[in-house]
């Protein structure tokens, strides 16, 4: 219940924060799909703790291991099985929040719910889930490039209060990944880190919104009324911890312009296939994608668990005031660019093989 996603190209991921392990089952990637499986790795190594002075001090080298479904680095076809041991665990860092629930946290529902919780670093409201998630989206990037030639980019635009100005047309994986904030803006990143680490210092956390392109993507991805891609993607992306607002295309700003401003011209072609003068509308109209690239933008709150003391309850409804002592990101943003990545790679996976299930017979 809650731990699968997909149709077609599903995943379903296991394991807590402070257990023996977390990974992830992919079920449905076609056969003889030559996977590069250090390419699975480097994605792992980009959303890993303790890569940098802004992110949490935890050390995980987070190598995975793939149990199934390769032969010689070529898919069967049948699951692929990958699981990742977690190494730095200190549960003992949590005993504070067995007795008090985090403010803005999961602690509180999860034990509402259930009646018990994982409370060992959040058990899977941590962002250690996540792991599988995006070692699953790089077998789905790498689908997605062979099939159709598809690249997904994304990076941070916005720190707090700090906002680059990136044209999307133009970012680089190597732009993104030149500096530890993950922002192609390098005047801009600079000041991103230093609010990141002055927050940090005041025991406190900030948040801010993920940019994400999608680059030549398949036309007709997207199923009308219920599966619209922009609602999968939607749900995709908030799905992942600490997500708090989504936006496609012109998102909330496209509420200020007309429709004469905001309507995408089609331009003539010589082949018959769709462009568009502008692209308002994020590379998805009617909940089908038209061939334009696919923009979004997502946000995250503030990291939950600060070391300020906050107010809050115990489980028997008593007040108490808590001081989180564990490691813990001041600032999300940077390890969760690898997974919108994963997520929006994994919602056009699905879709491309629902597109040729559905529409290859013609």
């Amino acid at each position: 219940m809650g731990s699968s996603f997909g149709k077609l190209f599903q995943i379903s991921t296991f394991g807590e924060s402070h257990g023996g392990g977390v990974g992830v089952i992919v079920d449905g990637c076609p056969p003889r799909l030559d996977l590069d499986l250090n390419a699975i790795q480097a994605e792992l190594d980009r959303r890993k703790p303790g890569q940098s002075k802004i992110t949490t001090p935890r050390k995980e080298d987070d190598q995975v291991e793939i149990l199934s479904g390769l032969l010689d680095g070529v898919t069967l076809g049948t699951p692929i099985a990958m699981v990742v041991r977690n190494k730095d665990q200190r549960p003992g860092d949590y005993k504070e929040m067995q007795v008090a629930f985090r403010p803005s946290h999961a602690d509180a529902t999860y034990q509402v719910k259930y009646g018990i919780q994982a409370r060992s670093g959040g058990g899977r409201a941590s962002a250690r889930e996540t792991i599988g998630r995006v070692a699953a989206g790089a077998i789905a990037k790498q689908l997605l490039a062979k099939a159709h030639g598809t690249e997904v980019i994304a990076w941070v635009r916005r720190i707090h209060t700090i906002e680059a100005n990136v044209d999307p047309a133009g970012v680089s994986l190597e732009a993104v990944e030149s500096n530890i904030v993950r922002c192609p803006d390098e005047a801009v990143a600079q000041q991103m880190i230093e609010r990141i680490e002055a927050i940090g210092r005041e025991g406190d956390s900030c948040g801010g919104v993920i940019e994400c392109v999608v680059r030549n993507p398949p036309v007709g991805m997207g199923m009308p009324v219920f599966d619209k891609l922009e609602a999968d993607l939607a749900k995709a992306v908030m799905s992942l911890p600490a997500t708090k607002g989504f936006e496609i295309g012109s998102g909330f700003d496209g509420t200020l312009l007309k429709g004469s401003q905001h309507n995408d011209a089609f331009l003539p072609t010589s082949d018959g296939s769709l462009r568009t003068a502008t692209n308002n509308s994020g590379g998805i109209q009617g909940g089908i994608s038209n061939g334009e690239s696919i923009l979004l933008r997502v946000a995250f709150k503030p990291t939950a668990t600060i070391r300020k003391a906050q107010q809050t309850i115990d489980a028997s409804g008593a007040a108490t005031t808590l001081e989180s002592k564990g490691r813990h990101d001041p600032c999300v943003l940077p390890r969760a660019v690898p997974m919108v990545e994963a997520m929006v790679a994994l919602v056009l996976a699905d879709h491309l093989l629902q597109q040729q299930a559905q529409c290859s017979l013609w």
